[in-house]
């Protein structure tokens, strides 16, 4: 895998404001139709995501075995999917945009600034997306082979995930969304997290 390529492929940002927000987007060669079929149809999104059970639709709810779930609060297909994300202030929106044989994929995901306090909250989750970005890469290239929960805990994706939680410091530091300390402390815990056998 080339990790250096897949990292850059992805532009980041942090903001803050009433909410605290990471956002992530990415170009991929394929139909705007595959794209979204591959990130909401439960038989392809377990094979490079987890397995997601629920009322899939719009005003429904959703599970992701081992992972967080919630509420469906906008499905416009093949553009637009908002969901609550662990909790209702918890919010995840994910917008595809067509560009002829390409689709722009953004994320955006937003908690309240009382929860998060500052943007050293990015490196929590925004390795966690970088990867659903990368495992939807491979799948949509025909490289995302065998059990994808298996392959996140790998040692290639867990040396990727530490050039995602060194790209993410940076983003944060230049952000200016938190103190020098606040990184450090969430930089220790997203290692621990996210590249435990590499430490």
């Amino acid at each position: 895998m080339d990790i250096a390529g897949q990292l850059k492929a992805v532009h980041r940002a942090v903001r803050r404001g009433e909410t605290v927000g990471v956002l992530l987007r990415r170009t991929y060669d394929a139909h705007a139709d595959d794209v979204w079929e591959a990130v909401t149809d439960p038989d392809r999104l377990k094979r490079w995501f987890l397995p997601i059970s629920g009322e899939l639709r719009e005003g429904g709810s959703f599970a992701l075995e081992g992972n967080a779930g919630g509420d469906i609060l906008v499905c416009d297909p093949p553009k637009l999917l908002r969901v609550t994300f662990g909790s209702a202030d918890s919010i995840v929106e994910l917008r595809l945009t067509a560009r002829d044989d390409q689709t722009v994929v953004e994320l955006e995901h937003t908690v309240p600034l009382e929860l998060a306090q500052n943007g050293s909250g990015a490196l929590y989750v925004g390795p966690g997306w970088d990867g659903g970005f990368l495992g939807l890469a491979l799948y949509l290239a025909g490289e995302a082979t065998g059990d994808p929960v298996e392959a996140a805990n790998s040692p290639a994706v867990q040396e990727f995930n530490l050039g995602s939680i060194d790209i993410w410091e940076a983003v944060v530091r230049d952000s200016g969304t938190a103190t020098e300390e606040e990184l450090a402390a969430s930089v220790a815990v997203s290692r621990a997290q996210f590249a435990p056998d590499l430490g």
